[in-house]
């Protein structure tokens, strides 16, 4: 496998990784398009070559799922701390290939360029285009793009933002990232797979999830257990009591969420609430019950 081969050129460009993977997938005429493209788009100061074919793109590579190997997700996590392209397809990369391939000397360019491809994007293409922030240069001139897509009323669009994506986490504000946690749950996505969901974890993020928990159990409507992950450390006398609510509830993944937050929560009558459910908690203890596990239970 040439994924090997990524691991030992650490210092191998992005651009060149994204090719490699691409390669299996897609017919040499494809490849041959594509490389055309990237040489046109890199000298021509014209950017309608780039509209172009960033919009022609699945007529060249088609959609199949890119399905990459345990390797390759080691070596993008080699080239991009925090990147995990696991369900990208070949049209999402050859995409990102072409965004990458822009020339980069003048950031505002470059700026306006992407903002043009934004505003008159299918969904199909802001996906990609969402997906591929943490790779695009000049990072910080996209957090309002970003915040932009988090309100997206699209979820494949909000999940390119939200989900397997470092750039929320290193880049947007307490406002916005605790917007993505709330809409992630309003929609129905999983919040373990927002990066950086426990390191973001703030105060009023915990206050704005339980009161979430609380118009959904006043609707009689189920919560979801992963509510609580960015709850617990933050949990004050009135949250531990909506938890000791959860940890009697009849489903026992609810019970298990409520005691993983129990045991994170630093008031000593959330220990005394834990101590009731001696069983969750030596599997806490254990190493046997965490959040991982809990998600695949």
């Amino acid at each position: 496998m040439a994924s090997a081969v990524y691991l030992e050129k650490t210092s191998i460009n992005i651009t060149d990784l994204l090719r490699n993977w691409l390669v299996p997938h897609v017919t040499e005429k494809s490849l041959t398009w594509l490389d055309e493209k990237r040489e046109q788009i890199a000298s021509s100061a014209n950017t309608g070559v780039f509209f172009t074919a960033f919009s022609a793109v699945p007529r060249y590579t088609g959609k199949s799922d890119l399905n990459l190997t345990s390797e390759d997700r080691d070596a993008a996590t080699t080239v991009r701390e925090g990147w995990n392209p696991s369900h990208w397809s070949v049209d999402q990369i050859a995409r990102a290939i072409l965004v990458l391939t822009l020339p980069q000397d003048n950031p505002e360019k470059y700026y306006q360029t992407l903002e043009q491809v934004f505003n008159a994007a299918d969904v199909g293409e802001l996906v990609a285009l969402y997906q591929t922030l943490p790779l695009l240069p000049f990072p910080k001139q996209f957090r309002a793009r970003a915040a932009e897509g988090v309100r997206s009323n699209m979820t494949a669009v909000f999940n390119a933002v939200a989900l397997r994506n470092p750039y929320p986490a290193e880049y947007l504000d307490n406002i916005a990232w605790n917007q993505i946690v709330l809409k992630a749950l309003f929609v129905g996505s999983p919040l373990h797979l927002i990066h950086g969901l426990d390191q973001r974890a703030n105060p009023e993020l915990a206050r704005m999830l339980v009161d979430y928990a609380h118009e959904r159990w006043a609707a009689k409507r189920t919560v979801s257990p992963e509510l609580w992950r960015p709850v617990g450390k933050f949990a004050n006398v009135a949250i531990l009591a909506d938890l000791e609510r959860v940890i009697t509830d009849p489903d026992p993944i609810q019970q298990a969420a409520a005691a993983l937050a129990c045991s994170e929560c630093p008031l000593p009558d959330a220990h005394t609430v834990l101590a009731r459910r001696q069983d969750l908690q030596a599997d806490i203890d254990a190493g046997l019950l965490n959040w991982n596990t809990l998600i695949s239970s």
